[in-house]
């Protein structure tokens, strides 16, 4: 089979399960607070077990030792995204949303670690490591299709249930698209999914690397839940409050494009711009206004993708005959942190009324990500330096 298809494909297969199943709840928190469905603490809740169902999805992923196991996970991840998608069709109140959002995370997870490695596995194996670096676009094109599907239920006066609907319809067609041309899980070896951790020193960046991960979940997940609901706030209801998650999404896609550009080596200096650069998107949502958002938008979402990117790229560079293993260990640590997020937020509007006191903390976060990643640099320069024959 073409690797381009398969690539192709699996890019498919992420906008589907990442910016479907995934997030599909960020448009739709307006119109389900403004419903009574729940208000916005019981937001985060929701957010929180969607971000939990992440978790043990991710953990779970990282035991699939064998190719029927890669496949059972693949294929019940990416139909779960849809019917759990369609069952939110349904869904009355906190608690049918909150498990519904539990169960999409799990599934998105499975999609993702299972995905990430048989596609950069094929692209490795051929020789097309910037395109297969193009399938994370995926996700950002999927965010950009629910926010405009969002815009378009908004236009037309359409109730969250409806729009629930327009997304389990195409998350659908999405898959029935792409089903025959998906990687094959008989291309894994035990050796590139779950091979023993070395004790090569540059396996400790690994722990690292999971740290970082795991404070740019805490850092990007607060914009990326709430940025619509603030828009709304903002806006007072008016249809342009829709067009700022689908900016997201296309400003997430197009910064996965130039980071792919990218010449080789420096991912750990172009891992610190990206978290860097939202910890400032993060400060801008503070500013509020149009132009506050539109800057977070901007700062946050073109970093947000290819911050993944880089960080699955910089595992590989780290420990190349663990991919599978260490994709599912970061997004574990990666799911730790976006529970974090949510939980942070329920608490900050609870006592302050607000997210101002949780978006500081967040930002503050990223910061810190960067300066470990940028320290790590440093720490390897010098380690290189001193091993170097005078």
């Amino acid at each position: 089979m073409s690797p381009l298809l398969q690539l192709m494909a699996s890019a498919v297969a992420l906008m589907m399960a990442m910016g479907i199943g995934r997030f599909a709840l960020t448009p739709q928190m307006p119109r389900l607070i403004a419903e009574g469905q729940f208000d916005l603490t019981a937001g985060g809740l929701v957010a929180a077990a969607n971000y939990l169902g992440y978790f043990m999805g991710a953990v779970d992923g990282m035991f699939a030792r064998h190719p029927h196991q890669v496949r059972l996970r693949l294929h019940a991840g990416l139909w779960l995204c849809v019917l759990l998608t369609l069952a939110s069709w349904a869904a009355n109140g906190f608690w049918s949303h909150l498990l519904l959002r539990f169960g999409t995370g799990v599934a998105s997870a499975w999609a993702l670690v299972m995905l990430t490695s048989l596609s950069q596995h094929v692209a490795s194996s051929h020789g097309r490591a910037r395109l297969g670096a193009l399938v994370f676009a995926g996700p950002g094109v999927g965010i950009a299709i629910t926010g405009f599907l969002a815009l378009g239920a908004h236009l037309l006066s359409l109730d969250s249930a409806a729009l629930w609907l327009m997304y389990s319809v195409a998350a659908l067609v999405m898959l029935l698209a792409v089903l025959p041309w998906l990687p094959r899980a008989h291309l894994l070896t035990p050796a590139t999914t779950n091979a023993p951790v070395q004790t090569h020193p540059r396996q400790g960046g690994i722990a690292r690397l999971a740290v970082v991960y795991a404070l740019y979940g805490v850092g990007y997940i607060l914009p990326a839940t709430f940025l619509s609901q603030m828009a709304s706030q903002q806006f007072q209801g008016q249809w342009l409050a829709d067009l700022f998650w689908p900016g997201f999404g296309l400003a997430a896609a197009l910064g996965v494009v130039i980071v792919s550009l990218r010449g080789p080596g420096r991912t750990s200096v172009w891992l610190t711009a990206t978290l860097w650069l939202q910890a400032l998107g993060v400060l801008a949502c503070l500013l509020g206004g149009g132009i506050g958002l539109g800057l977070g938008v901007l700062l946050c979402g073109a970093p947000f993708l290819a911050c993944m990117q880089l960080v699955m790229q910089r595992s590989r560079e780290l420990a190349p005959h663990a991919t599978q293993r260490n994709a599912g260990l970061l997004t574990a640590c990666f799911a730790l942190g976006q529970l974090s997020g949510p939980l942070l937020a329920a608490l900050s509007n609870h006592f302050s009324g607000g997210l101002q006191p949780a978006l500081l903390l967040a930002a503050a976060g990223l910061g810190v990500a960067g300066l470990l990643v940028a320290t790590s640099r440093s720490d390897q320069r010098a380690a290189e330096q001193l091993a170097t024959p005078v």
